[in-house]
Order: structure tokens, then sequence, then C-alpha cells
């Protein structure tokens, strides 16, 4: 069962994802850090989810920039770790 909590939540997410595909190119960071409660794996793992629907639903561009803002989101939070080379 989920809560109102919860899907008030849910919808804050896609809202922030639908601002993040209709920003302009650059403004990705200020759109972000206008929801910082957001940011968490939640969210990523929401903006993975959203760019497989995409990518499965011939929206190719969609898919890899949502991808792209996981991965960094992913990176910034300490979500995984960075590889060490050498």
């Amino acid at each position: 069962m989920t809560s109102t909590t919860d899907t008030q939540r849910q919808d804050r997410y896609m809202a922030l994802i639908d601002r993040l595909l209709q920003c302009p190119s650059g403004e990705e960071p200020a759109v972000l850090n206008s929801e910082p409660d957001l940011l968490d794996a939640e969210f990523v793992q929401l903006l993975v989810h959203t760019a497989a629907h995409f990518a499965h639903h011939d929206n190719a561009d969609a898919a890899k920039f949502l991808a792209f803002i996981a991965r960094e989101l992913a990176r910034q939070l300490g979500l995984y770790p960075e590889v060490q080379e050498g």
C-alpha cells in the first residue's frame, strides 16, 4: 500500500524529470538544485527507469539525456564508487 506522502513524492520526482527534459541546455544543475530534497537514490533509480522507457519508445535522445543525468547524480551522491585507474 502506497501512502499519500509516497505518492506526492513520486509526483514531485516526475515533475522534476519533466522540468529537466524541458529546460534549456546548461540549466540542468539549476533545475536539480531547486529541489535538493528530491536528489536521492530513489530519484536516480526513477531516472534510469524513465530513460529505459524512452529508449524502448523510440526517444533515444531523452533516454541518453536522463541516463547521463542519473549517472552524474549517482556519482555526486556517492551511490557508487569512482573507479580508480592505474
